[in-house]
């Protein structure tokens, strides 16, 4: 649960669309202190003008003398005759203060209050509906800070015109949404807007418009149809944009930030929070500060970045006790104990959740309560405090039930269901499952829908009701994939994350019934999905392209269809499965269609979450994970350091350990011909694996044995082969001129933003390559053609020449996680290639832009630092292959470590001259191998390449 996600649209709501009924901050006030006496008016009159009968008419002054507030303000009280359900407009203007207008009924209640009209417009006017004939009284006084201000006013008390009138009954419907929203009864809420929406636009309101569109938003979210909240967010940013009213930018970043961190999408949701911070800042805007800095406190805590994310909860809190949000200030101490609930501070956490539960109910939000509540019983479930859990999980229900909170209460009933489950009580946790789920499906809320069926799933299996638990899981995945509908790429990666493990259980499930098969097509189908459907989508016809719109995600491939692809491309293909920190998964297709499964149990204890990415300290500044890493990720790890840190030196026995894990088990499946191709299908950190340099007991590298490829999964393999058609000799596709090639080395380097030792970014020029300079020009002298080196490498050029390019080879830096907010906060898609900036261009090739264009060349080399990994997600690795491959080039060889000058540049031109005899890419980069192993046997020197997608 996103809680400061959810909460943050509650302040849009507060902040932008309650104007109407909220007193301003000073007025901390008994509302008794609005009962004045009428002051002498300065001219009073009762007369009718065009717009309808004028009530009351007043040319009044604030000055010294008059009435005050407790908090020091004047304040003057002017008397009018109205009747029951008159609809009258009063206005207050004043060019010398700023103008606040109240109110009062008869009975002395205040019935209406408004300050500014509009963010620009201080002046004051409130249309408004009386609800019995009598004597009402008018209060006048100031609406800013400044409590000295006085000066001449104008009042006026009129019959509203029709549209005031409109304008009167939407805001009574905008205000009725809020009011049900509150309660939990979003689809209500959701109507009342719609019919405001289309008041406002009828009148032609945009301040409206853009209010009703973002509550719209916020609520559209809560039911998990989270491209509509991020659509109608963004119509409301454009209106506030448009009409110049900077504090409702803020609101709209804030809830587009929180529609994004919704997603899974942290990185976008920390460059819209950094946006709104921005903004607020510059406008003086404390509150929206304070929402800011908690949204980047929220998002860092998800990317498990814990020490950042207190200090921007600090700051929030901070800047929100400083302007005395109450209720905010627990939104904050809410955050702060997530994160060291998160961090494993069970006591901090209860103390922040202790602190923000105080002051709830000081204030008596009751909805409030019942979240902090909440997650008090997730506390004591973690601590094995299963009892006190289901006490508070029932105190969350009861109030949840009182105030008509549906998501709360199933929210409350899943919590418990998942705590009679840790007690054994599996009866009892699947009927509480069972009743969340009514709920959920009632009120339409399909996150947690998918979340009860998932957990009830896990129930079955835990008490051995494999069919049954199945079932449910299937419909879960059903669930799950639905929300992903009309998303664009980068959001499809991010949610792929959060639904790995459904992926995973249902997976255990049919292994477990022996359905392997049936798994194997799961575990392909969980895999990946973004980038198949980018994919697919450049090969289709216009026909098949718009039906591929329309899906949610691409259609997996059914096992037929797995088997007819290791047939088409004759390879065997091997898939490796991560079920949490349990066991390791592995199907083998043979090329006759044939498939195995094989598993691999371990000794973690996992079960309940996926490790999709703890890595050791050496691979740098990837996304990590907030569970320790298994055995396998640190094996995984331990491996890469003895081949990267050349003072540790290669150990043989961690290889023969890996090999022993990935391939003894599966061994007599793979091919006895070297030449035959095999085709790893990796997953998490798998990705990473040097798969050529593994080791048998005798010590023999795999790569002697097989010719080796790697795909993100068998459908992208299938893809990409798609993409390649019939064998294709590379060099004689290049034109005489050498048009045909693209090949770059060591280009005069750009600056690029970089963490320095204080925290802060500072700009660094990338150092120079000469080793890369000799590379290009060897392969170059291959191939009898030009190359780019130094000040002729420019992006520019590179860009215009890459369309028509056969072959692209860039012996340059390639930068890992460049492009992504943790460490510039640009782009979604990381990774990019260091070319010479110049002619309006920075210099560097993003991911991001290669998945732009469309790319004719049969082979891409990314013989630069770290080509070859990326951002791992549940979607695969998102990178510069993942790019190129999207983009047209259906065989890729990258690097997983920065590999020294000498054999980079010896195994680049043997590939190419293994490539002229006439062997396929993957047999080539075999040879290169090992002909560069026998002058460079480190496999630091030979073992980081690596060929994604089509062999041919």
């Amino acid at each position: 649960m996103h809680y400061p996600a959810k909460l943050l649209s509650l302040v849009a709501l507060t902040t932008l669309a309650m104007t109407t009924v909220q007193l301003p901050a000073f007025s901390q006030e008994p509302r008794d202190a609005y009962r004045l006496a009428a002051t002498e008016t300065k001219t009073e009159t009762n007369q009718a003008n065009e717009q309808g009968t004028l009530l009351l008419e007043v040319e009044g002054i604030l000055e010294v003398g008059d009435n005050t507030l407790e908090s020091g303000r004047l304040i003057d009280g002017h008397q009018f005759e109205g009747q029951a359900d008159q609809i009258i407009t009063i206005r207050l203007t004043s060019d010398e203060f700023d103008p606040f207008l109240a109110v009062l009924e008869p009975s002395g209640q205040v019935l209406g209050s408004r300050n500014n009209i509009s963010v620009s417009n201080l002046n004051a006017a409130l249309t408004i509906r009386l609800p019995k004939s009598g004597t009402y009284l008018v209060g006048v006084t100031i609406g800013s800070d400044d409590i000295s201000a006085q000066g001449q006013y104008r009042l006026t008390v009129a019959e509203a015109t029709t549209t005031e009138i409109s304008k009167a009954e939407a805001e009574r419907l905008l205000q009725l949404g809020i009011e049900q929203y509150q309660t939990a009864r979003l689809r209500e809420a959701i109507q009342s807007w719609e019919q405001a929406l289309i008041t406002y636009r009828e009148i032609d309101d945009r301040q409206g418009e853009a209010v009703v569109l973002g509550n719209l938003g916020v609520a559209y979210r809560d039911l998990g149809d989270y491209q509509q909240a991020i659509n109608l967010h963004e119509q409301a940013l454009f209106i506030f944009r448009e009409i110049g009213n900077r504090f409702g930018e803020v609101s709209s970043l804030l809830n587009l930030g929180g529609d994004y961190e919704s997603l899974g999408n942290y990185q976008q949701a920390i460059n819209l929070h950094e946006q709104s911070l921005t903004i607020a800042r510059e406008i003086n805007d404390r509150a929206g500060e304070g929402n800011s800095l908690r949204g980047l406190g929220a998002a860092y805590r998800n990317l498990g970045q814990y020490q950042q994310a207190i200090e921007f909860y600090e700051q929030s809190l901070a800047i929100i006790r400083e302007i005395g949000d109450r209720l905010e200030e627990t939104r904050a101490l809410l955050g702060l104990g997530v994160t060291h609930y998160d961090l494993g501070n069970y006591e901090r956490a209860i103390e922040f959740y202790e602190q923000s539960l105080a002051i709830i109910r000081e204030i008596g939000d009751r909805l409030e309560e019942a979240r902090v509540l909440g997650n008090l019983g997730n506390v004591s479930r973690t601590l094995g405090q299963y009892r006190q859990a289901i006490d508070l999980y029932k105190q969350r229900l009861t109030i949840a039930r009182e105030i008509g909170d549906r998501p709360g209460e199933a929210a409350a009933l899943l919590g418990m269901g998942n705590t009679y489950s840790k007690l054994g009580n599996y009866e009892q946790a699947i009927d509480l499952y069972r009743q969340s789920l009514a709920i959920t499906r009632e009120i339409g809320d399909r996150p947690g829908e998918a979340m009860s069926l998932h957990n009830q799933g896990l129930t079955f299996m835990n008490t051995g009701q494999l069919p049954q638990a199945e079932s449910v899981l299937r419909q879960s995945i059903e669930v799950f994939e639905s929300l992903r509908t009309n998303l664009p790429d980068n959001q499809l990666i991010s949610i792929a994350d959060t639904q790995a493990r459904a992926y995973a259980n249902l997976e255990r499930a049919l292994t477990a019934q022996d359905k392997t098969a049936e798994a194997l097509a799961i575990t392909e189908r969980g895999r990946a999905r973004a980038f198949v459907l980018q994919l697919a989508s450049r090969l289709a016809t216009p026909e098949e392209q718009a039906a591929l719109a329309d899906s949610p995600i691409a259609e997996a491939p059914t096992v037929a269809e797995i088997q007819q692809i290791a047939r088409n491309t004759n390879t065997t293909l091997v898939t490796y499965s991560l079920i949490f920190d349990q066991a390791l998964y592995i199907w083998v297709v043979q090329p006759s269609g044939e498939i195995q499964f094989r598993s691999v149990e371990f000794n973690g204890a996992g079960g309940s979450g996926v490790v999709v990415n703890p890595i050791a300290a050496i691979d740098g500044p990837v996304y990590r994970g907030t569970d320790d890493p298994s055995e396998l990720d640190s094996l995984v790890a331990d491996s890469r350091a003895g081949i990267i840190v050349e003072r540790t030196g290669t150990n043989p026995a961690q290889l023969q350990e890996l090999h022993r894990v990935l391939i003894e088990p599966i061994a007599a499946l793979l091919p006895t011909d070297p030449e035959e191709k095999v085709a790893f299908i990796p997953q998490g950190n798998l990705f990473l694996v040097p798969f050529a340099t593994l080791q048998d007991d005798d010590g023999t590298a795999l790569i002697e044995k097989h010719t080796i490829l790697t795909a993100p999964s068998i459908q992208v393999f299938g893809l990409a082969n798609d993409v390649s058609g019939e064998p294709t000799d590379v060099s004689s596709s290049l034109s005489a001129s050498g048009d045909g090639a693209l090949i770059v080395g060591n280009p005069v380097m750009p600056t690029v933003w970089a963490p320095t030792a204080s925290g802060d970014f500072g700009e660094i020029q990338l150092a120079d390559l000469p080793g890369a300079k000799r590379e290009a020009e060897a392969v170059g002298d291959v191939f009898g053609v030009p190359v780019l080196t130094g000040n002729q490498a420019t992006e520019a050029t590179v860009k215009q020449r890459l369309p028509a390019a056969q072959l692209i080879h860039l012996a340059t830096h390639g930068l890992l996680e460049y492009g992504d907010p943790q460490s510039s906060g640009v782009l979604d898609v990381p990774g990019a290639v260091a070319l010479t900036p110049g002619s309006g261009e920075d210099g560097l090739l993003t991911a991001a832009e290669i998945l732009e264009m469309k790319l004719q060349a049969e082979l891409a080399v990314l013989s630069a630092c770290d080509t070859g990994r990326g951002r791992i997600t549940g979607d695969g690795v998102v990178g510069l292959s993942r790019a190129l491959i999207t983009a047209g080039v259906p065989s890729v060889i990258v690097s997983l470590w920065a590999v020294p000058d000498a054999p980079t540049a010896m195994l680049m031109t043997e590939f190419y001259r293994q490539l002229d005899q006439g062997h396929d890419k993957a047999q080539a980069l075999r040879q290169a191998m090992l002909i560069t192993r026998e002058q460079h046997p480190n496999p630091r020197a030979w073992a980081a390449f690596s060929l994604m997608g089509a062999a041919n």
